[in-house]
């Protein structure tokens, strides 16, 4: 009897130890664990087990982390996803739903001279982050264009630099160019005197492309798909609010936005972000199978091409999804 309630007692503690570590960026692309995690919805549905939430505003720090053991489950563009799964051997992580698609544009200096792809010889362009999503998506566009690199003897400079200092060099006509995401799209329009010259949409079937997805670590989704599942369950919902209540939604995520960042976006530039983004589940693989190519050809991925068949795991949503009565995604 006395063993009983020992065990009794250890198991019921281990159960109350159990945490979601969560990481996510504060951007707009990341939009339902935003409003989630302020409006409680993730909370309501894990019931009484702890959300350990993890602020990050880099994709390889996330993906340390999940390497590390600290992160159950983030939000994260496709191309950091990509590298976790490959560095890892397809061990560490999957991708288990979408999360934002689209918001991202190349924007020129309104004094730049630009009106052609030709005139970009020459020319700075930023990328937010080397090899990130819109460094891949910039490098590719640049190559179909027949634009050579300095650093493969051309003459077209990419400068990867955090977004808010492009804002800056922007303003100081220290670059000629951008190729960004939302909000920094709007803000080097409206902050900066910035012209699109291209909106990525256009490179892609339908304008659609995966900008967020969710990954969870391996470990985490195998022993407790079922905290996995009541993530994805608020996920499915939050997204389907946000795109109802957008005005709601506006007023969430900007009052986050300010309590993690300490400044809030101006109306405009948030109409004219989410305007370009949206806010979804679904998981846009093919998109995502195209940057890791675009990506290869790049020579980001070695010498070899990876194989990533197997970097999604959607069985959990599409649960939810066909006991919703909604479409179910391959």
């Amino acid at each position: 009897m006395l063993l009983f309630i020992v065990l009794l007692f250890i198991s019921r503690l281990e159960a109350k130890e159990i945490e979601v570590r969560v990481g996510y960026f504060p951007n707009l692309t990341h939009a339902q664990a935003i409003v989630g995690i302020a409006n409680g919805a993730f909370q309501n549905e894990l019931g009484n087990i702890k959300i350990n939430v993890k602020i990050f505003n880099a994709g390889p720090s996330v993906i340390e982390a999940i390497f590390a053991g600290k992160l159950d489950l983030a939000y994260i563009g496709p191309n950091p996803a990509i590298n976790g799964y490959i560095k890892s051997n397809g061990d560490a992580l999957r991708i288990v739903a979408g999360a934002s698609s689209g918001g991202a544009a190349l924007v020129v200096r309104k004094d730049s001279g630009i009106k052609t792809a030709k005139d970009f010889h020459k020319k700075k362009i930023a990328s937010p982050q080397l090899g990130n999503t819109q460094d891949i998506s910039l490098r590719t566009w640049l190559k179909h264009n027949d634009l050579l690199m300095a650093d493969k003897g051309g003459d077209v400079q990419v400068v990867p630099v955090g977004n808010p200092d492009q804002l800056l060099l922007f303003l100081n006509k220290q670059i000629d160019a951008a190729w960004t995401v939302e909000p920094w799209v709007s803000r080097l329009i409206k902050e900066a005197s910035g012209v699109v010259f291209l909106e990525e949409g256009s490179l892609w079937p339908n304008g659609e492309y995966i900008t967020a997805n969710i990954i969870v670590r391996k470990g985490f989704l195998d022993a407790h798909p079922d905290l996995v599942k009541k993530w994805l369950k608020a996920h499915v919902n939050l997204t389907q609010w946000i795109n109802e209540h957008l005005n709601e939604a506006k007023t969430i995520i900007n009052s986050e936005l300010k309590r993690l960042t300490g400044a809030a976006l101006g109306e405009d530039i948030l109409d004219s972000s989410l305007a370009r983004l949206k806010i979804t589940y679904e998981p846009l693989k093919d998109s995502l199978f195209t940057s890791m190519e675009q990506a290869f050809e790049q020579g980001f991925l070695g010498e070899k091409k990876p194989d990533i068949s197997g970097i999604y795991d959607l069985r959990i949503l599409n649960n939810i999804l066909k006991e919703q009565g909604l479409a179910s995604l391959n």
